[in-house]
């Protein structure tokens, strides 16, 4: 699957970033961080997060413990969502956890790894790795009873532009105004734009000009350039709309933002990379949980009644 589609797996990807667990063994490992309802994590664990980003160049002491707050809050999230998903979804089969191990293992015979070298990069054992494993697969059997079928068919076909990979490269010029201004204000506002734009379509001023000239937005400076960008995840959605529904070098009529007014003018478009809906199903489920914000609802929800304790600063 292409990259800009994995990047919006968003439970894979906080199961990914810890599960660098440490060896039970390990000096230290009886030590607790933190403490989420019947569970600890421990200071080993909480410590191989801190490790597993380090920084640069040295950081003040008010940072550092910052950066320590986003870790064990990272692993507190990461341990509510495990105990949701036990609650909610049947474990996973055996047969299901044997073959993400297989494909596991093709995936390091492929770069010439063994499991013990992945493990011992992750600061792994086998039994934290399975676990892992089965948090992935209830996670996926979770969205499967979320998002049936029919749902995810009629969500691909909606925006198979951003399932096709294809991207936009756009300018604008934005007239900047509240989304809680009176009537009068944004009738002046939209007023003022259609002015602009009747000096474009005239011949008077280039696009970039004006928007060097008149936009309220930062891309001002490169004549309204604000780069490539996909159908979703980047720019609001009546922005993407407008602005795919557009052929290259056209411009948009007027487009209403909760930012204010804009004029868009599309500057290149790529060709994208044709997907199949039977080979994505997946990932269609993980982009609509994201969409939905999904695992911070479910995060909100637990926290009403966990019980967190926090042992480390």
């Amino acid at each position: 699957m292409r990259t800009t589609i994995r990047q919006v797996s968003i439970i894979a990807a906080t199961l990914a970033t810890l599960a660098n667990r440490a060896n039970a063994q390990a000096p230290g490992a009886d030590k607790i961080a933190a403490r989420v309802n019947d569970e600890v994590i421990t200071q080993v664990e909480f410590q191989n997060v801190i490790d597993s980003r380090p920084s640069p160049v040295p950081v003040s002491k008010e940072l550092q413990v910052e950066l320590r707050k986003a870790a064990i809050e990272m692993l507190i999230d990461d341990m509510l969502v495990r105990q949701f998903l036990r609650k909610t979804v049947t474990s996973a089969s055996p047969a299901d956890i044997q073959k993400e191990y297989d494909k596991l293992n093709d995936a390091l015979t492929k770069q010439k790894k063994t499991m013990e070298q992945f493990l011992q990069e992750g600061k792994m054992t086998a039994e934290q790795l399975r676990a892992d494993i089965i948090a992935r697969l209830q996670w996926k059997t979770y969205l499967a009873t979320r998002f049936p079928e029919a749902d995810i068919k009629s969500y691909y076909d909606a925006n198979k532009v951003f399932f096709d990979n294809i991207v936009v490269r756009a300018s604008h010029i934005l007239v900047k105004v509240d989304a809680k201004a009176s009537t009068e204000e944004k009738q002046k506002a939209r007023a003022k734009l259609e002015t602009i734009r009747q000096e474009i379509v005239a011949g008077k001023i280039s696009f970039e000009d004006a928007a060097g000239k008149y936009s309220d937005c930062p891309s001002r400076d490169k004549g309204g350039d604000i780069g490539n960008f996909p159908y979703k995840f980047v720019v609001v959605e009546p922005f993407a709309r407008a602005a795919f529904g557009t052929e290259k070098g056209k411009m948009t009529e007027i487009i209403t933002t909760d930012f204010g007014f804009h004029l868009i003018k599309v500057t290149d478009r790529s060709a994208g990379e044709p997907s199949r809906f039977e080979e994505i199903r997946e990932v269609i489920r993980d982009v609509m949980a994201q969409e939905q914000e999904l695992q911070q609802r479910i995060l909100a929800e637990q926290k009403k009644t966990a019980k967190i304790e926090v042992m480390v600063q």
